[in-house]
């Protein structure tokens, strides 16, 4: 029991519960290694009675936990009660603009009780002189909440290609398609995967193609640029030809060869036009809001763009680095910074122009009428050799990497090779990267998508070399994390949508919507699996409202896919567990007649894909769901998935361009001027309409 409570005095869980009725009981050695992420030996019970009896004393000698929150507008929080009586508070500001300094608890005649919204220094006094500091997240109940339903496009951007990209699809492609979806179709967003910054290549290429993967979620990857639309780059005329005529080939690869996306290739091509544009000076209005960005950025920018300029000299993982390097703030890191002086400016520059070209994408969206615009996809970490993890590398739990306990869809559990960040570190620095990495996402965003929003309440932590299946939860401080996410929203109007698919806890949906989070609802997934539920279908009128109701994500097989039996065949080839092509074959049937018994589907049309793939659209519309998403790919039938999970190099993962029903790559052009996409989108003529949801909809 000694070890037992260790763990929950650091948030480490000792069982979980996969399913109602259900405990899993965690192995101590996973609840050690756990621990030992935490800096804290539990290897002997000699170790884990002297780790308890410290850990209980530096608890028992705070006034209050590193880090507090009080909601605004509701019940006063409590933490204040458990204070001593006739405890003073007063406030310091923190954050640029702050306006905190000067409020005091109890307040003054005339004074607010509650604190101003923001990130403040909380002092805190007693009676007797004892003081203590902590940070105070002083935070908006609830985040924006779209008021219109609506309807958008759900966007892979690598994958769409247009006549003017260089091998994969860039920000122009994605302002286009925003302004011809919104124009033409009334869409009201488009949700993109990650743009984060990708871990640069080694010697030998290979880099990790996963947009779930990245080096860095707080800058994005200029390899999304239309170079065409860098101003400097039309001054350096000696270099267009050669570079014009590559950027054709690499795109012609794809489109006319049956090629896959290279993305080290148009990095590369992509990257030499940028050295060239570089060298040309910027004129005194770009200087300036060149200038005005580093300003913004400050040292987060700088670590960044010095990761990238060492990774061209050392290799990408910081980890293989030479050992004075490993370190951010060593003065062997900050000798090789001023030798490198020019390449770490350049990465500067080309996290500027993706911001200018991310900035652009988003006003597009707005003068085309979408009342959201762009929803950026945050991935659920980083890479552990990557840019994040070397320059915030104390905030990330060293030997550890974030997944998925086994379940019935992988008996083997996931491990996704992220490492997961500490909740004691988040908390000692008020949450400082979580706010600067949602600042950062939410400067061009109408919303923003969290993959695996369950991971704000916990996250499964997998020691370094073992399986799956060894690992345990670790919790997070939850109302924390919430509380930084919705004040982030509320700052810059920003709706936020959660990823909230497959187990969760009970109660996090719930807390979720209270605090406006949306959910995301996937048709095929929406069965009666209640206790006593019979697994039917759930009909339309009782889904919930605050979600985002789709047919398919990026992990999951296209609607023509799954309508063709297609991704039941792709993983009997791949030797990858799967119903049976009966099993799935009845599975859609009864959607079939559940869209015929309605009126969605024209009786007679079970064989008619098309005609089905649009039930299923006419379905979601007749959810409440304040915003339905349609698959890119779905507009013109593509039947392969952009990723597969459980495979690697079987399957040609996150390199695939939108394709038709036959696999041929499908242009920006193309689409627009396709009947099947045209017929899809018509299905939602007049949808963006003010929405209330029906009193009686379901809301978790």
């Amino acid at each position: 029991m000694t070890l037992a409570r260790l763990a929950e005095l650091y948030g480490v869980a000792t069982s979980y519960s996969p399913a109602p009725g259900r405990t899993v009981v965690a192995s101590d050695a996973a609840v050690t290694a756990a621990l030992a992420a935490f800096g804290v030996d539990a290897a002997t019970p000699e170790a884990v009675r002297d780790a308890l009896a410290a850990r209980e004393a530096e608890s028992a000698a705070r006034l209050l936990p590193p880090t507090v929150v009080w909601w605004l507008g509701a019940a006063r929080p409590g933490w204040l009660d458990e204070l001593p009586e006739g405890t003073r508070l007063s406030l310091a500001d923190t954050e640029p603009g702050d306006q905190a300094g000067g409020w005091e608890y109890p307040p003054r005649p005339g004074d607010q009780e509650s604190p101003p919204p923001g990130v403040h220094t909380l002092t805190v006094e007693t009676r007797d002189g004892v003081t203590a500091t902590a940070h105070l997240i002083a935070a908006p109940r609830k985040a924006p909440v779209p008021p219109l339903r609506t309807h958008g496009l759900l966007v892979q951007l690598y994958s769409l290609l247009s006549g003017r990209s260089w091998g994969m699809g860039d920000l122009a492609d994605l302002a286009d398609l925003a302004s011809w979806s919104a124009h033409t179709h009334g869409t009201g967003f488009l949700q993109v995967n990650p743009l984060h910054a990708a871990v640069p290549s080694g010697p030998d290429g290979g880099t990790d193609p996963s947009p779930y993967r990245p080096s860095s979620r707080r800058f994005p990857d200029p390899v999304h640029l239309r170079i065409e639309d860098v101003p400097e780059y039309a001054y350096v005329p000696a270099r267009v030809p050669p570079i014009a005529s590559e950027a054709a080939r690499l795109r012609e690869a794809v489109l006319e060869e049956a090629g896959l996306i290279d993305r080290d290739a148009v990095w590369a091509l992509k990257r030499e036009a940028l050295e060239a544009a570089y060298d040309i000076p910027l004129t005194p209005g770009r200087r300036a809001a060149y200038e005005k960005y580093l300003a913004e950025q400050g040292a987060a920018l700088e670590d960044h763009a010095t990761y990238n300029a060492l990774a061209e000299r050392h290799g990408p993982d910081w980890r293989t680095w030479p050992a004075e390097l490993q370190d951010p703030r060593s003065s062997g890191t900050a000798h090789a910074r001023r030798e490198s002086a020019g390449r770490v400016d350049f990465h500067r520059r080309l996290a500027w122009l993706t911001d200018v070209q991310l900035a652009a994408a988003q006003r597009a969206t707005r003068e085309a009428g979408m009342p959201i615009g762009l929803v950026h996809d945050l991935a659920v970490g980083v890479h552990p050799g990557g840019a994040d993890a070397w320059a915030q590398r104390l905030v990330f739990a060293p030997g550890t990497s974030v997944g998925a306990p086994p379940d019935a869809f992988n008996a083997r559990g996931q491990d996704w090779g992220l490492p997961p960040w500490r909740p004691d570190r988040l908390a000692e620095t008020g949450y400082a990267a979580f706010r600067d990495l949602l600042r950062n996402l939410m400067r061009h965003a109408g919303a923003v998508r969290i993959d695996h929003v369950m991971g704000l309440f916990r996250l499964w932590w997998i020691p370094e070399g073992e399986a799956p299946t060894e690992g345990t939860y670790v919790h997070y401080d939850a109302e924390a994390m919430l509380a930084v996410l919705l004040l982030e929203a509320s700052r810059s109007g920003t709706y936020v949508i959660g990823e909230d698919l497959g187990t969760v806890e009970p109660g996090v949906r719930e807390r979720l919507r209270e605090g406006g989070v949306l959910g995301t609802s996937v048709l095929w997934f929406e069965r009666n699996y209640a206790p006593e539920g019979d697994g039917s279908p759930v009909p339309a009128e009782e889904w919930r409202t605050d979600c985002v109701a789709t047919a398919t994500t990026h992990d999951l097989p296209s609607t023509a896919a799954r309508l063709s039996g297609d991704d039941v065949r792709l993983r009997e080839r791949l030797g990858l567990s799967t119903a049976t092509p009966a099993e799935a074959a009845a599975e859609i049937a009864e959607w079939l007649d559940l869209f015929t018994r309605h009126g969605l589907l024209p009786p007679g049309s079970h064989g008619d894909e098309e005609e089905a793939a649009r039930a299923v659209h006419r379905f979601l519309l007749r959810t409440p769901a304040r915003l339905v998403g349609i698959w890119l790919p779905d507009l013109v039938g593509d039947r392969r998935p952009q990723n597969l999970p459980g495979t690697w190099t079987e399957y040609p993962n996150w390199r695939l361009p939108v394709a038709d029903s036959a696999g041929r790559p499908v242009t920006l052009e193309d689409l627009t001027s396709s009947p099947r996409a045209h017929a899809l989108l018509n299905v939602f003529a007049g949808t963006t309409v003010p929405l209330t949801g029906p009193p009686d909809a379901r809301v978790v």
